[in-house]
């Protein structure tokens, strides 16, 4: 008997686009696949238990990234749907393979999906352009359903604090592990009863408001023409504020580009770049440059930089986008 898996990043963008698939095509057989946003080598976790003829839904984890599971589970005989905006690569070419891969840099996955389904779950997909720090995608989006004001900034802080949620070195580090999040989401079709409803969103609010004021308490440890970068210590608050603070940076310096690099405490660092939202382009080229890098023309990121490469990483950067 054929199996279901849903395999998803675990951030507002992976959250919000399953959502919005099971509303329109509810699979409560599935198994939930997940993990920390920056785990996106998820489909290597079912190299050694899926079959053929099982159905695997993939959802915003790089297909690049996953190429080498992916081809086994091709050749294997699964079927495989796969939407995601990051680069991917040359795509398999396998009978078994859906994939809906859009690299755009003003798009984001949940975006992709409300595509697929012709909005009828449009203002999910809102939710999850706001989480991605796709302000001016959101409300374009939102503005075509009919979607403004208070309606409009509920879905704002839903994605940024579904996104917030996401991050950090293991799950331990969440509040929720993102599997239990997309679980209080799934009984709501409507965000805003969600919003009302959930008690999540107040554990979230609060956490986010506390790391928030650690994180706006660091200055900048090097500037340069075209970027500024932050450092922060090895502490939960840094790994689960990353994604946030570096977006909030992005929006406040919208012509500059954003490095933050945070203490992992063992000798590496985890590194967030944004490109300016004037010119979304270099994020993933400079982070592919490095181990552990990958990404989005936007927005990528680096897992693990040796502490020996930190100038190099920091020297490049701003190189990459001095003007």
């Amino acid at each position: 008997m054929s199996r279901e898996f849903d395999i998803f990043n675990g951030d507002a963008d992976g959250l919000c686009a399953l959502h919005q698939l099971r509303l329109a095509e509810p699979r409560p057989e599935a198994e939930l696949v997940t993990g920390v946003k920056r785990d996106i080598k998820l489909l290597a976790r079912l190299t050694s238990r899926a079959a053929a003829g099982d159905r695997l839904t993939v959802l915003d984890i790089s297909l690049d990234a996953n190429r080498e599971a992916l081809n086994e589970l091709l050749g294997r005989g699964c079927q495989v749907f796969y939407a995601d905006h990051h680069f991917a690569g040359e795509l398999p070419a396998a009978p078994g393979l859906r994939a809906h891969i859009d690299p755009d840099p003003e798009v984001c996955t949940a975006l992709i999906v409300d595509r697929l389904l012709q909005g009828r779950f449009r203002p999910w997909a809102v939710a999850a352009a706001f989480g991605d720090n796709l302000h001016e995608t959101a409300i374009q989006a939102a503005r075509e359903a009919g979607i403004e004001g208070e309606e409009l900034a509920v879905l704002r802080e839903l994605g940024e604090l579904i996104n917030y949620n996401g991050y950090g070195a293991t799950v331990a580090d969440l509040h929720f592990p993102p599997q239990d999040l997309y679980l209080a989401l799934k009984p709501y079709a409507d965000p805003w009863e969600f919003a009302r409803r959930s008690p999540a969103l107040a554990v979230l609010r609060q956490g986010f408001a506390a790391d928030l004021a650690f994180a706006r308490a660091c200055p900048p440890c090097r500037q340069g023409e075209g970027g500024r970068v932050y450092l922060f210590p090895a502490a939960p608050w840094s790994r689960r504020v990353a994604g946030v603070f570096s977006n909030e940076k992005a929006r406040e310096r919208p012509e500059l580009a954003h490095a933050l690099l945070v203490d992992n405490g063992e000798g590496t660092f985890m590194a967030s770049v944004r490109a300016p939202i004037t010119d979304r382009r270099g994020a993933d080229a400079l982070c592919r440059q490095f181990p552990t890098g990958g990404g989005r023309a936007g927005a990528a990121g680096i897992n693990a930089l040796p502490a020996a490469l930190r100038e190099q990483f920091i020297n490049q950067f701003l190189a990459t986008f001095s003007r």
